[in-house]
Order: structure tokens, then C-alpha cells, then sequence
């Protein structure tokens, strides 16, 4: 007996439908349910409990957490995006040689190869009051003492943000732009277009797809990190995800899985408002 199309499909999307029951929907559903749960020392009490999200509203700690850590998507995203459209732009439309654009590109990944743990650490001698850079601006006197601001802050936070996720941003928008025909650009030019006009007319619009993945790629990374910020900024700066990992070792789980779902929600919010904006999936289609 013959099954249908639509039967062969089912068939076809079961696997990944059980694989995404098991390992996605089932734990979040748990990680919701113990959210709306009372607790106590190192336990759940199971009873329905409004007190988790209610704390989280009312408590001006937790919402400036949620404040730093759209602050630093803000200063992120617009330093990326910058950055990764201004390397891709040169390397697209202004290294003409496939060979060399593919060596650069690879080059802008090689730090990448290494492990993430290490690209971070590697900070710590390099900023530190005895650090490298320290060292030469009071070498060169430019500063008397060293600065202490450059590593255990904010800032040292955001520097290794921009230099882990700049490629993330600029993988997408190279993308995006590869796929533009040169033939538009050629228009343009011969229309008298600028080439600033060539870019906010002509390519931008183009490569929305691009910028937003690259933004679904930033947001999401600095929405779920603890572990940077706890280690870059010497616990001067905190972020819900780090007051998460902390009631996780407390063993205090309803609050934290309140958290979770609250940033759950918020990254939804943002993937859903950038599917609006922009068609992403032609963009992964092509």
C-alpha cells in the first residue's frame, strides 16, 4: 500500500519533530512550569506561585539587569554593524581578486580557531594595569599611572563583545552582499550616483537580510552570556543572565526559571519584530 505525499512528509519530519519534543519543547515546558512553583532552601515547593515574575517587576535591581544588558546589545549592535559593514563593503566591492577576498576573509576568522575561553583570557595581559597597553601609554606618557578602567569594567566587557561577535555580523552582511549583482552598482554610478548614495539607496536596502540575521547572531550571544561578563568586568557589572547562573548555584530554581522565561519572551519578541521588518528566510533559503 502507497502512502500519500502528505503522509511521506509527516513520515520525513517526525525524526526532527521527536528530537525537537525531547530536547526543546519538553525542557521548556519544565523550565515553565517551575517558574509559576514556590520554593525554599535547596527545594520546590509545588504549588502555583505568581511571586517569581512578581518580584521581577517590582524589584529595581533586577530591572536595571535587564536595562545593562539592552544597553550593551545597543552599543554592540551599532559597533558591529559598523564595523562588519564597513569590512565587507571593501572586501566585496573593492578587492576585485576571488583569491585575495577569500584570503582575506579568512584571515578576519583564524583568531576564531582558537577556543573562545582562551580569545578572552588573552584580554586579561593585554589590559591589565601591568598590561601591554598600560605599559605603553605611560611609556609614551601619555597617562602618568596606568588606567584602571580598561580591564574588570564595562568596558573591558564590551571590547571582547565587539571583537567575539564582529564576525558574526559580518559573515551575514558578506553574504548579503556577494549576492548583489554588479550590474546595479554599474548602474548607479553611470545615473551619477555618489557612492555614499550608491550605499544608503542601493545596498542597504539590499542587504537587510544580512544585518538582521547578523543581529539575531549579537543580541541572542549577549542576551544568554554570563560567563564574559562575570569574568571581564570583576563582578563590577551584572547581567540577568549572570543573576540566573547565581540562583542556579544558590539552588533557588523558580526565580531563575522566571528569568529565563522572561528573557525567553524578550528574545522571541525581537526574532518576531525582525521577521516582520525583513524576510530572513529568503535570505537562508538562497
Amino acid at each position: 500500500m502507497s502512502l500519500s505525499p502528505r503522509s511521506v512528509s509527516w513520515l520525513q519530519a517526525s525524526p526532527f519533530a521527536l528530537i525537537m519534543t525531547a530536547l526543546v519543547i519538553i525542557p521548556l515546558l519544565i523550565i515553565v512550569a517551575v517558574s509559576f512553583m514556590d520554593f525554599g532552601f535547596a527545594e520546590i515547593i509545588p504549588e502555583f506561585y505568581l511571586g517569581n515574575y512578581l518580584d521581577i517587576f517590582k524589584s529595581r535591581l533586577t530591572i536595571d539587569l535587564y536595562v545593562t544588558v539592552f544597553r550593551h546589545i545597543a552599543i554592540v549592535w551599532s559597533i558591529t554593524a559598523v564595523l562588519g559593514f564597513a569590512v565587507a563593503y571593501y572586501l566585496i566591492f573593492h578587492v576585485r581578486s576571488n583569491f585575495w577576498r577569500a584570503i582575506f576573509l579568512v584571515a578576519c576568522a583564524i583568531p576564531f580557531w582558537t577556543s573562545g575561553v582562551i580569545r578572552m583570557i588573552s584580554w586579561v595581559p593585554l589590559l591589565g594595569r601591568e598590561g601591554l597597553v598600560n605599559q605603553a601609554l605611560v611609556g609614551m606618557g601619555i597617562v602618568d599611572q596606568p588606567i584602571s578602567w580598561l580591564l574588570y569594567s564595562e568596558f573591558s566587557v564590551l571590547l571582547v563583545y565587539v571583537n567575539m561577535l564582529t564576525l558574526a555580523m559580518l559573515g551575514p552582511i558578506a553574504n548579503s552582499m556577494a549576492k548583489i549583482s554588479p550590474s546595479i552598482i554599474q548602474a548607479a554610478r553611470d545615473q551619477g550616483a555618489t557612492e555614499w548614495q550608491t550605499i544608503t539607496q542601493i545596498i542597504l536596502p539590499l542587504i537587510k537580510p544580512g544585518i538582521a540575521v547578523g543581529s539575531i547572531f549579537v543580541i541572542t550571544a549577549i542576551m544568554g552570556d554570563a560567563f564574559i561578563v562575570k569574568q571581564l568586568s570583576g563582578t563590577q557589572v551584572n547581567t540577568p543572565a549572570g543573576a540566573i547562573l547565581n540562583e542556579i548555584n544558590a539552588f533557588q530554581y523558580p526565580p531563575a526559571a522566571a528569568k529565563s522565561v522572561i528573557m525567553l519572551v524578550i528574545v522571541m519578541l525581537i526574532v518576531g519584530g525582525l521577521l516582520r521588518l525583513v524576510d530572513i528566510r529568503k535570505e537562508l533559503a538562497r
